[in-house]
């Protein structure tokens, strides 16, 4: 039943998915070429920068080639340099055409292959289950996430929305709708309405804008300078405390049902002092990856600040500092509250059951 459950999310997801990527008449075609010849007489080299524009000539197809130009501004992170063979993704629009970037697809897509079957080698059926979720996480997302930001409705709102979405079809797709996946639910859930009270109390605080994220300033722009950049922040932080905070909770319901179903006549007290003591565990370890997550994100960052001999007192008071040091602190506030919330709903929906229920519950899982 659960199956049959995931994949009707999963087809409406791409069924959103579908309608907000192809519904759209300004969006441009585009099609696959290869790069026959460059001229780089244009092109000035300053260090491992290129500034200038290359001429090129594309093969689409057999028999069409054209030529384009690809402009360099020295910004090395959104710069590409083509060579001749390289297979790129030419859009279209008005008869102009334009190299938008190597084709890296296929590569991509061998990845995701590995990635699968990896996945299902291991897990199995509820490797699939994870797939499918996956799968309809990325398209919810693009799906309702992003196209609700765009439309100015509330960054809040839309968010708590999508993570309440996506953490109902991830947990119950790998859980099921037992006491294990209910015990989950409502502990991520009760994580992240206090994430989300943590987010807008301590960012005014901070007076953070929002405008430290990656492109903030060309998408505010191209959106007539109408988005809540604050808000998509906070919607920020809440999309990445939750995948933290739902792997807290199915770890520790799981492991209480596997206490409780190994030792049926366990108290609720025992039960609940077993819960805690394994959440002091895994919140000593996942608030670390939180950590190094973002340092890893933000690792060039940190080196640019070293190299220039800024102060600590100057790096700690910068906004784009504070801003990630907010957004580490509040996803590990997030796991601190999931953890005990789940282990006292586990607690409480576990030790109602009898034991000999427990047992038969275990086999009616397993057969789903």
């Amino acid at each position: 039943m659960r199956g049959l459950i995931l994949m009707c999310a999963v087809l409406i997801a791409g069924a959103l998915f579908g309608a907000v990527f192809h519904s759209g008449d300004g969006q441009l075609s585009h099609q696959i070429g290869e790069v026959v010849s460059v001229n780089n007489d244009r092109v000035t080299i300053i260090g491992t920068a290129r500034v200038g524009d290359q001429q090129l000539t594309v093969r689409l197809g057999q028999n069409q080639q054209v030529k384009t130009a690809n402009l360099l501004t020295g910004a090395m992170e959104y710069d590409e340099f083509y060579q001749v063979g390289d297979k790129v993704v030419v859009a279209e629009q008005h008869d102009r055409y334009h190299v938008v970037a190597l084709f890296r697809l296929p590569v991509l897509i061998g990845l995701m292959i590995l990635f699968s079957v990896g996945l299902l080698g291991y897990a199995r059926r509820v490797g699939l289950y994870s797939l499918l979720s996956f799968i309809g996480s990325i398209a919810i997302i693009f799906g309702l996430l992003i196209p609700g930001l765009l439309a100015g409705f509330s960054p809040i709102l839309i968010t708590c929305l999508t993570v309440i979405v996506l953490s109902s079809m991830i947990i119950l797709s790998v859980a099921g709708w037992t006491y294990k996946g209910k015990a989950a639910l409502s502990g991520t859930v009760i994580g992240l309405i206090v994430t989300t009270v943590l987010c807008i109390v301590v960012g005014k605080m901070l007076h953070l804008d929002g405008m430290t994220q990656p492109l903030a300033q060309p998408l505010l722009f191209e959106n007539e300078m109408r988005l809540d950049m604050a808000g998509i922040l906070y919607a920020a932080i809440l999309v990445g405390a939750s995948g933290a905070a739902m792997d807290v909770a199915m770890e520790m319901a799981a492991t209480m049902e596997e206490i409780q179903y190994n030792s049926p006549e366990i108290s609720r007290m025992n039960l609940l002092k077993s819960g805690l003591r394994v959440g002091n565990a895994v919140i000593g370890t996942m608030t670390t990856t939180l950590l190094l997550a973002y340092a890893g994100g933000f690792l060039t960052l940190l080196m640019l600040f070293t190299t220039r001999g800024n102060s600590l007192m100057q790096i700690l008071n910068m906004k784009l500092v504070a801003s990630e040091i907010c957004r580490t602190l509040i996803g590990s506030m997030a796991l601190i509250i999931v953890a005990p919330a789940t282990a006292w709903i586990a607690s409480l929906m576990l030790t109602r059951q009898k034991p000999v229920v427990a047992g038969i519950s275990r086999k009616q899982e397993v057969s789903h």
